[in-house]
């Protein structure tokens, strides 16, 4: 089976996604390449090439230094025709999530996104994927001579196995967009971003309000983790919408997610409940989240916060 891997990347860094990509291909036995397109930073192939990719594709033009939607779909249609892969491998970002459908739908090639979980079997892929807001997961087998595949970020751990890399330039004539991006303005963020990070921890309702999250952020830099919110937390004004986990947040497979104050509603549960390992604080012993978790504390949060930042403090030290 042969893979072309859209190696993600943003502000001169390689999106983790890509290395986990390049991971599961190498596990699968494939051939693969891995596509960058727009401005790339010098040891791109270097850093590809320590995960395990021989052949490293680099479409350059000024036009496409920004993401563009219809413009990336389009390039990345001219390549799938020119390099003629069985497989289009990306993750299941944002970007991910944005340029997947348009290039399926350009190529009118099968799709299946989200997906948790990838193997090779007799030269088929064997996919399974989520479904109904996390209630079901779904056994899927594409049919095409191009399939199109997005993977879950942390499902499958990167893990390097150095080879010699090779890169090739590919010349492509900018396509006509549709829409032209001009510019994009980034919030002042220090913090670690929710899909990024090994560790988060979470709060939800059961923090009272907004003037409590110190408590959190307190917890979380101790873990050197990232913080996390409810749908409840974000709807309530309490945090920013990009650090809520769930169906309509940020979905994440951390190796620990801690859950503070969290009931454990499907919408939430859908956006994390591929975790490694859950811990939840919750004072109601009925609340949905114990299904789930791994291990369970049923007390008043704002109890076991501090203690548990007190424990932490005395390790560190």
């Amino acid at each position: 089976m042969k893979m072309l891997i859209y190696g993600e990347h943003r502000d001169g860094q390689i999106r983790k996604i890509t290395f986990e990509n390049i991971t599961l291909a190498r596990q699968l036995g494939a051939e693969f390449e891995v596509v960058f397109i727009g401005q790339v930073n010098d040891d791109f192939k270097e850093q590809a090439a320590k995960y395990g990719a021989s052949k490293v594709l680099f479409v350059k033009n000024e036009k496409l230094n920004t993401y563009s939607p219809d413009g990336y779909a389009k390039v990345l249609m001219r390549i799938i025709k020119d390099r003629t892969p069985d497989v289009l491998l990306m993750g299941a970002t944002a970007t991910g999530k944005d340029l997947a459908p348009r290039v399926s739908a350009l190529l009118n090639a099968p799709m299946a996104t989200d997906c948790i979980k990838v193997e090779l079997e007799n030269g088929q892929l064997k996919l399974v994927r989520p479904m109904y807001a996390g209630k079901v997961r779904a056994n899927i087998q594409l049919n095409g001579d191009l399939q199109i595949v997005t993977v879950r970020p942390n499902v499958y751990q990167a893990s390097e196995q150095a080879v010699d890399g090779a890169s090739e330039e590919i010349s492509v004539e900018a396509p006509d967009f549709k829409a032209i991006v001009k510019e994009i303005v980034s919030g002042a963020k220090e913090k670690l971003d929710v899909t990024e990070a090994d560790i988060i921890v979470s709060g939800g309702r059961g923090m009272k309000g907004p003037e409590n999250w110190h408590l959190i952020e307190e917890l979380a830099s101790l873990l050197g983790a990232a913080t996390g919110a409810s749908r409840a937390a974000v709807d309530a004004g309490w945090r920013p919408h990009d650090e809520q986990v769930g169906q309509t947040g940020k979905t994440v497979s951390p190796t620990l997610y801690i859950a503070v104050g969290i009931s454990g509603a499907i919408q939430h549960l859908a956006g994390m409940s591929s975790s490694k390992y859950i811990v939840a604080i919750n004072k109601d012993p009925e609340a949905p989240i114990f299904k789930i978790a791994d291990y369970g504390i049923v007390a008043d949060l704002f109890e076991v916060l501090p203690r548990m930042i007190e424990e932490l403090k005395k390790m560190k030290n």
